[in-house]
């Protein structure tokens, strides 16, 4: 499977993941669509999109719905056409106590990984379906599969992704659509130092972990092997956390003990 000349919209476009995946789309060149909040960063990564058949920034906050909705038709009025690949990237991490966390973290962690995406696919899908053909790439998380301290909201929104996109997988294979969703454990990102606390503050650290994370090249370079043999599902993570999955479909009590027992950064 080629994508050049394919039109390939990323969210979460101005770093991490998001910016290695625009990186390697264009390398393919690939039409590409680049959304995150920050114009000033979606700038410098088209900038560096050198083989790509087009760049266009669409500045987009997919916690804000409605914007999502309106920008997307916006868009796809004056490209003339649809969108052949959708990476839903953007979202935001979290690093609290259930019971310390104000409510409105809970609330922007929903509104921001679970509708946000929800929304932006929804905008999207009609012109997949009236073409019968697209990819749809959900970047869940290994906390998609399971739970662990400090994470509550976090992983509330990433099992509720694999929820409504196995569903959606389901629902319009038939059509031509094909639905992978990505489940990384820790990748060498600003996802701990964006991560929200009790208050709703940035963390502002880097975790230990994460800094020894994989790198976004290689999550990318996987993600896009995982669509050419249209796999439904990748895990990206280390021998400890995707064992860590495993015993929680098999044996959940015994990974519930060890979950109380971890130190989780």
């Amino acid at each position: 499977m080629t994508y050049k000349s394919k039109t390939v919209w990323i969210t979460g476009a101005s770093s991490g993941i998001g910016e290695a995946l625009a990186y390697a789309f264009a390398r393919e060149g690939a039409a590409l669509i680049l959304s995150a909040r920050s114009e000033t960063e979606l700038v410098r990564v088209k900038a560096n999109c050198l083989s790509a058949a087009s760049v266009d920034i669409v500045l987009l906050d997919i916690g804000d719905h409605k914007g999502v909705f309106s920008s997307v038709k916006t868009t796809l009025e004056r490209l003339g056409g649809g969108v052949d690949v959708l990476i839903n990237n953007a979202g935001l991490s979290q690093r609290s106590l259930a019971r310390e966390t104000d409510f409105s973290v809970d609330e922007r962690m929903i509104n921001v990984n679970l509708l946000g995406t929800i929304a932006m696919t929804k905008a999207v899908l009609p012109a997949m379906l009236a073409r019968k053909s697209g990819q749809i790439v959900v970047i869940s998380s290994i906390m998609g599969k399971l739970g662990a301290p400090l994470r509550s909201s976090y992983a509330a929104a990433k099992h509720g992704l694999h929820g409504f996109f196995d569903t959606l997988r389901a629902e319009t294979h038939d059509d031509g659509l094909r639905v992978l969703l990505v489940c990384p454990g820790y990748v060498r990102t600003n996802v701990s130092l964006n991560a929200l606390t009790a208050d709703g503050k940035a963390q502002g650290t880097m975790d230990a972990a994460t800094d020894g994370g994989f790198t976004t090249e290689e999550v990318a370079k996987r993600i896009l092997s995982a669509l050419r043999n249209n796999k439904e599902e990748l895990i990206i993570a280390a021998a400890r956390e995707r064992l860590a999955v495993y015993v929680k479909r098999f044996m959940p009590s015994l990974l519930s003990k060890i979950v109380r027992k971890a130190s989780t950064t």
